[in-house]
């Protein structure tokens, strides 16, 4: 008799025979597919336009692909299938018609990280959880915690949204001590908070909440509560934001488990329970006996510049890192050796070149207003690059905010229109030039050639776009390499210089 997909909550239960039903053939899609293959259970996958080398590997593992015509068709197929159980890929909308189809038949719906933590005791003993989400910076707090918690002799695997699924570091045959899994609004949307299939994380943070995703959740409410969900049934640590009053919420209404602290951070002096900063220096007073009155030294402010983290949200996703790796019961040592060694990734306040005394910095990252403003504040003088898919963002009151740090702006993207609308409201007085080209190879040389025509001594010209890059870029990781190309061959005198732009210009 095959068992009923509740009932399994273990890697060493019987799920051979299960009838599952996997929505997406991404790596998300492919770690889900390959997993219950290896548990026994009948896999089929229903992609459109799959990646050919992971379908051309499906069969070799025991997995069906039904190949879709069209994303939003539900095939005669499905109902043929008989099916137990639907895993939905991250990217799935709550109301696409597959999922709706699995509700109408009262299917249960589970996401990639109900299933990991089911069969997270493939080996043993099973590896402690770490949850990481946020609006912005769940990439580096999530690699910075790790590299303290390996710093400080752990076996660790950085994993989930991160790029790793999760579901492969929890059948790694060597094991984990720790897995730090960094967790998105899509899949937090998909996990239940009790139940088997509801993760106990060790420790867990909500780093900001910021607008973003709205079109995917539906609302700012529903994004808050998916995001809010990180934080449930916290065993030691629930780590927030002190500065960000929605994080502060978030934690004051968790379900936690007995004997779970609430930890707060911020670049300023802290409180007791708090990890924080005094004169040059990141301190504890959270996890130390005598916390009234003393407070323990994890590292220097110095240390956090060499890292590349030393604007105001780097420093704040490093004190978060601080927090859960503390709260794991790493040694001050390991925190500072850890950020001694360590460096952001690349397109996040990445320092391209400075020349002319004109420095030029690639945050691509910046997809959204939040992380936006996070780069534009680290700086006083700035020739502004934004601009992109804007997924329904209002940019007026980023504008508005930092329109006296800013020299000039370069506007790119599809959605030029509304930031220029944005700037005619909110800063009329700032110079403002477009690049209306389409061909993506001339985009961002370009763009460079406009802030370099009007960048003056002691700016920075700085590619925060507040906008996805999808329109243009296969991603914001090929949105910055294309700027940091375009920066180095106009630096170097290879790319084409029309001369100095006017303001209201347009990039032909």
């Amino acid at each position: 008799m095959v068992a009923r997909p509740d009932d399994l909550r273990s890697w060493h239960d019987d799920w051979s025979g299960l009838r599952v039903l996997v929505l997406g053939l991404g790596v998300t899609g492919f770690a889900v597919a390959d997993t219950l293959a290896e548990l026994g259970c009948r896999v089929h996958v229903a992609a459109h336009r799959p990646d050919e080398d992971r379908a051309r590997i499906l069969p070799v593992i025991g997995v069906e692909l039904i190949e879709l015509t069209a994303l939003d068709a539900v095939p005669p197929a499905f109902d043929a299938l008989a099916l137990d159980l639907v895993i939905v890929s991250p990217g799935f909308l709550p109301d696409h018609p597959h999922v709706m189809w699995a509700r109408e038949r009262n299917l249960p719906l589970w996401g990639d990280i109900e299933l990991a933590w089911r069969v997270r005791d493939k080996v043993a003993p099973p590896a402690d959880w770490v949850l990481i989400t946020g609006t912005n910076g769940k990439t580096t707090t999530t690699q910075l915690t790790a590299t303290m918690l390996q710093q400080d002799g752990r076996r660790v695997a950085p994993c989930g949204n991160i790029g790793i699924p999760v579901l492969d570091a929890v059948r790694d045959p060597g094991g984990f001590d720790v897995l730090v899994v960094e967790i998105s609004s899509f899949q937090l949307h998909w996990l239940p908070t009790a139940g088997p299939g509801a993760p106990h994380p060790a420790a867990s943070v909500c780093l900001n909440l910021a607008e973003d995703h709205y079109d995917w959740h539906g609302s700012a409410e529903a994004y808050a509560a998916a995001k809010a969900k990180v934080y449930e049934n916290t065993r030691i640590a629930a780590v927030f934001n002190r500065t960000d009053p929605a994080t502060i919420r978030m934690v004051e209404n968790a379900e936690v488990q007995e004997g779970c602290r609430a930890i707060g951070f911020g670049a300023d002096t802290p409180g007791m329970s708090d990890i924080g900063v005094v004169d040059d220096l990141l301190v504890d007073r959270a996890f130390l006996d005598d916390r009234r009155t003393s407070a323990l030294e994890l590292a220097e402010l110095a240390d956090v510049a060499a890292a590349g983290l030393a604007t105001p949200h780097g420093l704040a996703n490093t004190l978060a890192a601080c927090a859960l790796a503390r709260a794991l019961d790493v040694a001050p040592v390991s925190i500072r050796d850890a950020l001694r060694r360590f460096h952001v990734d690349h397109h996040r306040t990445e320092l391209i070149a400075i020349s002319a005394d004109i420095a030029w910095v690639d945050d691509s990252k910046a997809t959204n207003p939040h992380a936006a403003a996070s780069a534009l504040s680290a700086y006083r003088s700035v020739v502004w690059i934004v601009g992109g898919l804007l997924k329904g963002v209002d940019l007026a009151p980023l504008v508005e905010t930092h329109r006296d740090r800013l020299r000039a702006a370069v506007i790119i993207g599809t959605d030029r229109a509304a930031v220029r609308a944005a700037f005619e409201r909110h800063a009329p007085l700032i110079p403002l030039f477009e690049v209306d080209h389409d061909d993506t190879g001339e985009v961002m040389p370009r763009a460079v050639r406009l802030a370099a025509g009007v960048a003056e001594s002691g700016d920075t010209v700085l590619l925060a776009p507040a906008a996805a890059s999808m329109d243009q870029f296969v991603d914001y990781a090929d949105r910055g390499r294309r700027f940091s190309q375009a920066v180095r061959e106009h630096l170097e005198g290879e790319a084409h210089d029309d001369g100095p732009p006017t303001a209201g210009s347009r990039g032909s």
